[in-house]
């Protein structure tokens, strides 16, 4: 038995267990099937212990792999909160903050909260990416980043969470559009037959309207900025859902015309996101607690560093 076990292989072992099967828990951790099967192998070798009973129908654990799982899941945390920490740690020395941001929040409300933390943290050093929610959680989850800003739904359990704010998305038309003009409600049919432009998958807002529509919308143009999205409404290529936050300006103009969509609810949380410690000091707690505050207290975020 080897001294130390392979922590990967653990955490495809809490993946088998967490996702019901092998090739789920691959699918989960981004490796390919018969990786993350020879992991289970060593480790199962490296142990002495069968861990996985494998059959014509697929793998599940053993009475013994069920107990491993169970002593690994705090290790493993260890092991995260161990590299957390000492990434804080660095960053505090340089004064350096490293954001992913999805694209609703870091257009019409990061930059109030960063104009506020440089009020307080003068010396502090900022990077900023703008993506989607999904690649947010990727960079969170691969350490390319202390903090995160994501749009609900939240489709993974291993972060910690703080809401900074709430948003609605809304159904959107240019003045032209038939939809404009129309006497009967649109309800989510429409929608899936109405030839829409939307948001990329793993975007935030293209989550929430498929889960509010019970499947998957099929898009006539699919874009991957809300400017490209709210453009291709403005031309007439078709109706879009996109944040109120993104549209209002248009809406109040006169430019867009905003449509009730019948029993289907759009609303979703806007989330601060990061790993390790639950408590989070420095810069991003900073930040964190600047944005909290202008959520709750809804006025401007750059008023929060008074």
């Amino acid at each position: 038995m080897s001294r130390w076990p392979d922590l990967s292989a653990l955490e495809v072992l809490i993946a088998v267990v967490d996702h019901g099967s092998l090739s789920a828990a691959a699918r989960s951790l981004q490796m390919a099937q018969p990786n993350a099967s020879r992991s289970v192998t060593r480790l199962e070798h490296s142990l002495g212990l069968p861990l996985l009973r494998r059959t014509t129908t697929g793998s599940v654990p053993t009475p013994e792999g069920l107990l491993v799982v169970e002593w690994a899941r705090p290790l493993l945390a260890s092991a995260h909160d161990l590299l957390s920490n000492a990434r804080t740690l660095s960053h505090q020395g340089s004064g350096h903050l490293a954001v992913s941001a999805s694209q609703t929040i870091s257009e019409h409300l990061l930059p109030g909260w960063l104009a506020a933390l440089r009020a307080v943290s003068p010396a502090v050093r900022v990077n900023v990416r703008v993506t989607n929610t999904a690649a947010v959680l990727d960079d969170l989850q691969g350490g390319q980043c202390d903090l995160g800003f994501i749009e609900g739904p939240i489709p993974r359990r291993s972060a910690h969470l703080a809401t900074v704010g709430q948003d609605e998305l809304v159904l959107v038309v240019a003045p032209g559009h038939p939809w404009a003009r129309r006497d009967r409600p649109i309800g989510p049919e429409d929608l899936h037959d109405g030839g829409l432009i939307t948001r990329e998958s793993g975007s935030g807002t293209r989550r929430v309207l498929d889960d509010a529509l019970g499947r998957p919308v099929t898009p006539r143009l699919e874009l991957s900025s809300n400017a490209a999205v709210r453009v291709a409404v403005l031309s007439g290529a078709g109706p879009a859902v996109l944040s109120r936050l993104a549209v209002a300006d248009a809406i109040a103009a006169g430019s867009l015309i905003a449509l009730q969509i019948q029993g289907v609810g759009l609303r979703r949380r806007l989330c601060a996101a990061w790993t390790g410690p639950r408590p989070l000091g420095g810069p991003a707690g900073e930040l964190v607690r600047i944005a909290t505050d202008a959520a709750a207290r809804h006025t401007d975020p750059s008023a929060v560093a008074g």
